[in-house]
């Protein structure tokens, strides 16, 4: 049987060392960063409608289901929601969009805001590697919220359960599970597998949602969901993905100019890639790196689609 901690402590790992890359380059571009964006011309960019209820649908189900689905999410959420102490609560409290200071330290210790805050991928690796990853997990807190607070604004219904319903329970199961497991009593294990195989299932169904949201606007669903189900470093180029699309969709709700994320769209090509099939990026190593980005395609059969 395998082992779902296993599989999720490599896909942390990976992302570590991925992040460490390039962690020096991250922590030098900040100030370009801001220089830039003192700089940079405003894009005059209409932001996308609010849903409705008549283009919010849930994937291959009916409308009774999704009605169902949002009532477990929202039970989901205010579960976990009531396990916070309220001084955690009330600092992550939502916010509207444009609280946050434009400082860059400011911005990483923000609460959630509706719309979301753009975090392009510098931002979050600049963030993640200092912590340990720690920052990360209020990363995905913070747009597991935004998400859920945005669909509950614009149609009443949502479709994945909120940073406290995603992202808690696997707090508390590895809290309780893991000690339980080093003291090899009967069922820790299990509960540290469960904890993983929600926040992989967590991970799996926010990348449905971002897919969805592009698509609201006007774009092609950028990510395949099931990638987050691969092996390192392969779950990790989904998940990149994942924060430069979705960085950029907050970004044009709130209206924000465009400035260009230089690791997402330089420095590893694919993160802001048109979709794409694991064999197109098997065989096209343009896409990979900045240093390979005049390398010709790979022609062998077995790499075709």
């Amino acid at each position: 049987m395998i082992n779902i901690l296993h599989h999720f402590h490599l896909r942390v790992s990976a992302f570590t060392f991925f992040c460490l890359l390039f962690l020096s380059p991250c922590q030098s571009f900040a100030p370009l960063y801001l220089s830039s964006a003192k700089s940079a011309e405003l894009h005059k960019i209409e932001p996308f409608p609010p849903r409705n209820h008549d283009i919010f649908q849930l994937s291959a189900v009916s409308d009774d289901n999704s009605e169902n689905i949002s009532a477990f999410c929202k039970g989901t959420n205010n579960f976990w929601k009531k396990l916070v102490i309220s001084p955690v609560r009330n600092y992550v409290e939502v916010r509207p969009a444009g609280t946050a200071d434009k400082d860059i330290f400011s911005k990483l210790i923000a609460p959630p805001e509706v719309p979301g805050l753009p975090r392009p991928v510098w931002f979050t690796i600049l963030g993640s590697v200092p912590t340990a990853l720690g920052w990360y997990g209020y990363y995905k807190f913070s747009v597991e919220e935004e998400l859920f607070q945005h669909e509950l604004q614009t149609t009443g219904k949502v479709s994945g359960c909120g940073g406290y319903g995603t992202l808690f329970p696997f707090v508390y199961g590895i809290i309780v599970g893991f000690p339980l497991s080093l003291l090899h009593v009967p069922g820790g294990e299990t509960i540290v597998n469960t904890a993983a195989l929600w926040i992989l299932l967590g991970q799996v169904n926010l990348y449905r949602r971002v897919n969805e949201i592009v698509q609201e606007g006007g774009g092609e669903s950028p990510l395949h969901e099931w990638w987050a189900l691969l092996p390192p470093p392969l779950d990790v180029v989904v998940g990149l993905r994942q924060v430069h699309f979705l960085s950029e969709y907050w970004r044009t709700m709130r209206g924000e100019p465009y400035i260009k994320d230089v690791v997402a769209e330089e420095w590893f090509p694919f993160i802001s890639a048109p979709r794409f099939t694991l064999k197109e990026f098997a065989r096209t190593p343009s896409m990979w790196f900045w240093f390979s980005k005049d390398w010709k395609d790979f022609h062998f059969d077995f790499l075709k689609d």
